[in-house]
């Protein structure tokens, strides 16, 4: 788990859980940034045997880094960090592809105008080294989710400011350490906040959850289907509605099944979860 520590001088932390049954306890959290860090996303490395962070550092000018780290039972020790995007950079997303062994980031580019924009990191040892950043989208692009389906394709959903904040998906394909992107296409007519993207290895589809203006600002998810660089959607179902907040989603490789968690404004701003299988 990977977090902006605020009793701690809002640094960049992490620490390691270890499930048991339906528990989970936790080692000694680590420091990975003594600066302010913000927009902090995760991914796993399986080839590497790496965790890869990436963050905003409020500490020096909002550039945007990644910083490998490795695991060892309850405890992790980190390299040093890297720039990706040396302008401020906001709304982070990184996915691994297993294909092609390598970490795919999705950012806002505060720098150039907001443009939506991804580069491709290659993780060796402690240390990850990046290709030329690539704009995907040339629009003020915020609340990015990235994910792959481990054999070089890359979607990314996000709110798009420069076209009414609709619901977008792009996707692409990466080439070693560069990426070349489709054309970008809406989901959703309405304001598309709190995105979230996964991959459904067993269904070949990719799942996308948001906050959907058009519904109350509920919580909804829809199927993403990718050909080549072309997207299309089927349907979407109402999680939960009206207002949802900080949704995520994630897949079940051993239950093939998605899950949805979220908070439920209907219901106290509890924290809600739900399973969803894709057909």
């Amino acid at each position: 788990v990977a977090y902006r520590d605020q009793g701690n001088s809002q640094r960049g932390t992490a620490v390691v859980g270890t499930v048991s049954g339906t528990s989970i306890s936790f080692g000694t959290p680590v420091v990975f940034e003594t600066g302010d860090s913000t927009y902090i996303s995760t991914t796993f490395d399986s080839t590497a045997g790496k965790v890869v962070i990436a963050y905003r550092d409020n500490g020096d000018s909002n550039k945007g880094k990644a910083i490998v780290g490795t695991v060892n039972n309850t405890a992790i020790s980190f390299g040093t960090a890297v720039v990706f995007e040396t302008g401020a950079t906001a709304y982070i997303g990184i996915a691994f592809n297993s294909d092609s062994n390598k970490v795919v980031i999705a950012y806002s580019d505060s720098g150039n105008s907001a443009y939506g924009t991804a580069a491709v990191g290659t993780v060796s040892g402690t240390s990850i080294s990046f290709g030329t950043a690539v704009v995907f989208e040339s629009a003020d692009t915020r609340e990015t989710s990235v994910s792959t389906n481990g054999e070089g394709t890359v979607l990314i959903i996000y709110r798009d400011v420069g076209n009414s904040s609709y619901g977008t998906a792009v996707a692409g394909t990466l080439n070693n350490t560069s990426i070349s992107f489709g054309t970008p296409t809406v989901h959703t007519s309405g304001t598309s906040t709190f995105n979230s993207v996964a991959y459904d290895s067993n269904a070949g589809k990719f799942v996308a959850a948001f906050r959907d203006g058009t519904n109350s600002n509920g919580c909804v998810a829809l199927v993403v289907t990718v050909s080549g660089t072309s997207v299309s959607f089927g349907s979407k179902v109402v999680l939960d509605s009206p207002t949802s907040n900080y949704i995520s989603t994630g897949y079940n490789p051993v239950s093939k099944k998605v899950g949805v968690a979220y908070t439920s404004s209907s219901n106290s701003n509890s924290g809600r979860f739900r399973v969803g299988t894709v057909s």
